[in-house]
């Protein structure tokens, strides 16, 4: 049987849209941007499953609550992925890649910055799962085969301790061992919702460009008809002898 630990008292220790299952399970489910039954994936053996929908304050949240707990060595991605955020991505990419400045590299998302995450939480989170992409399946039935067949590979506890990342309200983030980080806020997030702003303000401006096109081109074409059929009349006109 699998050698399982406990995890760090009160885990989750991040809050989130997610349901809790067994803090004993190999196995976290991150739907992305879609909402599918959360229950149904506790049932089947997922420790913990629910949305990650921001790259950057999402996947900070997900992280912490993964590497509090050495049990959880596999996170299933799956869902639609978030239009602009590229979530999906970023976390496949934070995974392989690591960061370089605070940025996810290899990230395509708007705004790919894990800035309350020192670097040696992210070293753990790499060392500690193993990544399961079934990014844009909403198939429940596939979702569940792929818990369980984890839950059947269950390598064990990973061999450290809980690692705790606490994001204070008054700014600063704590690890386990009393070492203190600086914390930026949710900056990060706020500029997410900026970029997605402009990003719809650049897609009305074309729409609005190609219906004043489609306009300017009918009203072009209104002149040019009547302007040949008035010519055909008066062909017709003089030939009558009119």
């Amino acid at each position: 049987m699998a050698n399982k630990v406990e995890p760090a008292p009160g885990w989750p220790k991040i809050k989130g849209e997610y349901m809790v299952g067994d803090p004993k399970s190999c196995v976290v489910v991150a739907t992305l941007g879609s909402h599918l039954d959360e229950k149904k994936l506790i049932e089947a053996g997922a420790a913990m499953a629910g949305i990650c929908k921001t790259e950057n304050i999402g996947i900070e949240k997900m992280v912490a609550n993964i590497i509090a707990n050495p049990n959880i060595r596999f996170l299933i991605l799956c869902g639609a992925e978030v239009t602009g955020h590229l979530t999906g991505d970023a976390i496949v990419n934070l995974h392989k890649n690591g960061v370089k400045n605070n940025r996810i590299v290899g990230a395509k998302g708007a705004i790919p910055y894990v800035q309350n995450l020192p670097e040696k939480a992210i070293e753990r989170f790499r060392k500690q799962v193993e990544i399961v992409e079934m990014i844009g399946v909403e198939d429940l039935s596939a979702i569940i085969a792929k818990i369980k067949e984890c839950v059947s590979k269950d390598p064990g506890a990973f061999p450290e301790p809980p690692m705790v990342v606490e994001i204070k309200e008054e700014g600063k983030e704590e690890i386990a061992e009393g070492e203190v980080f600086p914390v930026p806020g949710e900056i990060a997030n706020i500029e997410s919702w900026v970029r997605d702003i402009e990003l719809k303000v650049k897609e009305v401006a074309l729409l609005n460009k190609f219906s004043a096109g489609v306009y300017a081109g009918r009203f072009q074409g209104f002149w040019i008809g009547f302007t040949l059929a008035m010519l055909v009349l008066g062909i017709m006109m003089w030939r009558a002898g009119i």
